[in-house]
């Protein structure tokens, strides 16, 4: 696909959710089954996933790390981001390969320490790419890619998350 292409295909989404600001309002969804033996299917959309504890706190390292699919997520968004911006922008990436990492500490997770915090301390996003793009224009590059990328700006920007639950007793509805 061009810049050309692109822009032909996003024009008219763009006219409309400039007209239409409520139709560019979306709702995601996922949905998780939990599963025997500490997991969870995830249906992806495409196929479903197995998610299960990392061995790093009891798992057996056949089911997919939920902390791997989040760093997954996020070099697959900025990933997708990079390209699109970098086919907007003209810029032809010959090879591009994201590589993202993140530090967790599993005392926090297994509540060995409440002094050490649950989640990722750092996580690192890094491209490594193949182009004849300029200094200037790699960098407006990944400025955009940062700037659009939803799940890197989820991460940044931590939206306010409500949660809900229902439970049935003995098999009875709540």
């Amino acid at each position: 696909m061009n810049s050309d292409e692109l822009r032909a295909l996003q024009a008219p989404l763009k006219k409309k959710y400039k007209d239409e600001p409520k139709s560019a309002l979306i709702t995601l969804k996922a949905r998780g089954q939990i599963g025997e033996e500490v997991t969870c299917r995830i249906e992806t959309g495409k196929t479903s996933v197995e998610a299960g504890l990392h061995p790093a706190a009891g798992g057996n390292g056949i089911a997919a790390c939920s902390g791997d699919m989040l760093l997954e997520s996020l070099a697959a968004c900025a990933g997708v981001t990079l390209n699109s911006v970098a086919t907007a922008m003209g810029i032809t990436i010959h090879e591009g390969v994201i590589n993202v990492e993140g530090d967790l500490d599993f005392r926090g997770t297994l509540g060995v320490s409440r002094d050490v915090p649950v989640g990722f301390r750092n996580i690192r996003l890094h491209y490594d790419l193949d182009t004849d793009a300029s200094d200037e224009q790699l960098s407006t590059l990944i400025r955009l890619t940062e700037r659009y990328c939803v799940v890197y700006q989820t991460l940044k920007n931590v939206p306010e998350i409500n949660i809900s639950h229902s439970a049935r007793h003995d098999g009875n509805e709540p």
